[in-house]
């Protein structure tokens, strides 16, 4: 004689429940079956016909009508379960960040994940790679830094800021550097057509030089506006015809000038400078030339308009520069400096504090 199936009772707020989990489109599929067994079961549905409607085993319908008659609703959750026993603790993480504190093996100059697992024998290069990103680690990173060793650092760096955050009344604040051997370099460029029959675009990795031109540029701190000028090399009477040009821009106005430590920008007795009384030069402490915002702008100039362009003659760099700097300067807008507080020792990641 057959065993009697577990009688099902159900209460009007548990029917509820369970109509409530099987119309859901969000109910999880278990959880779905186990609330259809259960209302069949109230129905009087014996064992082995909703076994046969469901599609499942007799075994599995018997397993949560009875659970459902002792524990309710919360017997057709999942029990919690231990799970496997964990195979990394913190003493593992410790392992790890430590290992990067030791030399490389003989061979490599730095650490790679596989390598680190290597070392350390018992941890797979998976889980290394899972404390480097927790701690956001990256091996391949690499930070520059550059000290100053200008023992009037703190005054230089105080007047070059406070040029940019408070401009004298009534005056035209410059950056002003050269760009030098800025190289024409002619690259083959066009399509290439693949033995598969697909086709890449790109050019060649070999180049052709052509000569080098040098370009000097002022950057107008207020408006971000930029004034170039082309030259074979960067001497001081190079300089200084720059400079007369940037004087003839703006006549009958003080100029301050922000320049780096350069021997043709600084000579010992300077009879330019008695001649215009009205130019003033600051200079920036010695290795800090990330001071002098139009190192920017060389960076902006060298990624828009001359890296993987092809170059016939020094030339077309020229006109290249150019059409760069009338683009420019019909959206050009000022470098916002954020950054007040200048240290000594800074990393050269500084231009994260310049703004566009």
């Amino acid at each position: 004689m057959p065993k009697q199936a577990t009688p099902i009772l159900l209460s009007n707020e548990e029917r509820e429940t369970l109509e409530r989990w099987v119309r859901s489109h969000k109910t999880e599929r278990r959880r779905l079956e186990r609330a259809r067994i259960v209302l069949l079961a109230a129905a009087g549905e014996r064992t082995d016909a909703i076994a046969v409607r469901l599609d499942t085993t007799a075994a599995r319908v018997s397993k949560w009508r009875t659970r459902f008659a002792v524990e309710r609703l919360a017997a057709l959750s999942d029990r919690p379960r231990s799970g496997a026993p964990a195979r990394y603790d913190v003493q593992t993480r410790k392992r790890i960040l430590a290992s990067l504190d030791e030399p490389p093996p003989s061979g490599h100059a730095t650490w790679t994940g596989e390598l680190l697992a290597e070392a350390l024998g018992d941890i797979s290069k998976h889980q290394v790679w899972r404390v480097l990103r927790a701690h956001q680690i990256s091996l391949r990173r690499r930070r520059s830094w550059c000290i100053s060793t200008d023992p009037e650092f703190a005054r230089k760096a105080a007047d070059v800021v406070g040029l940019y955050l408070d401009p004298p009344e009534n005056a035209v604040v410059l950056a002003v550097d050269e760009k030098p051997h800025i190289q024409a370099l002619e690259r083959a460029q066009g399509w290439l057509r693949l033995p598969d029959g697909k086709a890449l675009t790109g050019f060649s990795h070999g180049y052709k030089r052509h000569g080098t031109t040098t370009l000097f540029a002022a950057l107008e701190v207020a408006t971000g506006q930029v004034v170039g000028g082309h030259y074979w090399r960067r001497r001081r009477r190079d300089f200084l015809d720059f400079m007369n040009r940037l004087v003839a821009l703006y006549p009958d106005r003080e100029l301050h000038v922000v320049l780096d430590n350069l021997n043709t920008h600084k000579p010992k007795r300077d009879r330019w400078l008695k001649r215009h009384p009205q130019v003033h030069f600051h200079y920036t402490p010695t290795y800090s030339s990330w001071l002098n915002q139009v190192e920017i702008w060389f960076s902006i100039l060298s990624r828009r308009a001359l890296q993987g362009a092809s170059f016939t003659s020094p030339w077309e760099v020229r006109f290249a520069i150019d059409r760069f700097i009338v683009a420019h300067n019909e959206k050009a807008a000022p470098f916002e400096w954020t950054k007040s507080v200048v240290h000594q020792k800074g990393l050269k990641d500084t231009y994260s504090d310049l703004r566009n």
